[in-house]
């Protein structure tokens, strides 16, 4: 089955943006009805991260949102098989002043989960080679291509999670700018209980330690999806001041913050399926029951 659906976005990545998005953002609408166990995670973050919006406003909220990431996946098909030139027109990079005046020190590009995440990444290859951690797919064909898609240009370093922090240190002393995603819960192991719109959130604490370790400068790295055929920005922020601290719960906190600000900003475009709150701290419910 997975094979006639890759061979379908293969057959799309022929199509305009403007079409591919309407055709993912169908999907996306479909997909809300199709999948119900995402549609109650979304629906119980949204829940937790805006008590305060009216329902209704956080239904269509969660409607929006499966149809900005449904078109994000159908949109895969470019990254992994349209030409360079066709990604450099799509996918636009603000900011890589911030990077080149860094070049020869060590980076930490911080990227929060944003549906366009891998737009910005595939389009960030065709200007340097950088690392990052990947996780192992149960499908294997889709885990080969997303890996051909994250390294189609240039040379840069896919990291296992398995391998760990240690991989990921020296990838950034072997000069690579490392992209961190530093808002899954992976568990409470290296995380700690820091607020995520007011609720705690288990948040891994690898920025603020691997900054400390490598004396990395850490750059907020944040992708946006526009509307219709617009295409993507990349936009990467110049390096943070006094990070790290001596306080990693702070830098931690710091984190959570940023993003909150850039959810506040394109709220429908934030990964809402993922049970940001799966992890809890001792004696609270679970959420997603």
């Amino acid at each position: 089955m997975s094979r006639v659906v890759f061979g379908l976005m293969w057959l799309a990545h022929f199509l305009p943006l403007g079409p591919l998005a309407a055709l993912g953002s169908a999907v996306g609408a479909v997909a809300f009805w199709l999948i119900p166990e995402r549609r109650h995670v979304a629906r119980v973050n949204l829940a937790r991260c805006f008590p305060d919006m009216d329902p209704a406003a956080r239904e269509r909220l969660a409607r929006a949102h499966f149809r900005a990431f449904m078109r994000a996946l159908v949109e895969h098909a470019l990254w992994w098989w349209a030409p360079r030139e066709r990604i450099e027109r799509l996918v636009r990079l603000e900011g890589m002043e911030h990077l080149r005046a860094l070049r020869g020190q060590p980076v930490i590009l911080l990227m929060p989960h944003f549906v366009g995440l891998d737009a910005v990444a595939t389009r960030l290859s065709c200007e340097i080679d950088a690392a990052g951690i990947y996780a192992k797919q149960k499908d294997p064909l889709y885990e080969r291509l997303l890996a051909r898609g994250r390294n189609r240009f240039g040379r840069s370093r896919l990291i296992s999670r398995q391998d760990g922090v240690r991989a990921a240190i020296r990838a950034i002393r072997d000069g690579y700018p490392f992209c961190y995603l530093p808002d899954l819960d992976f568990g409470p192991r290296d995380a700690i209980f820091v607020p995520f719109f007011g609720v705690p959130a288990a948040t891994v604490t690898g920025a603020s330690r691997m900054a400390r370790i490598t004396g990395a400068k850490v750059l907020p790295f944040v992708a946006r999806m526009l509307p219709g055929g617009g295409g993507y920005v990349g936009t990467i922020h110049a390096p943070w001041l006094d990070f790290p601290s001596e306080d990693v719960a702070a830098d931690t906190r710091r984190v959570n913050a940023f993003i909150e600000r850039r959810v506040l900003e394109m709220p429908e475009q934030y990964l809402w399926l993922h049970k940001r709150f799966k992890t809890r701290p001792p004696g609270e419910a679970r959420f997603y029951d």
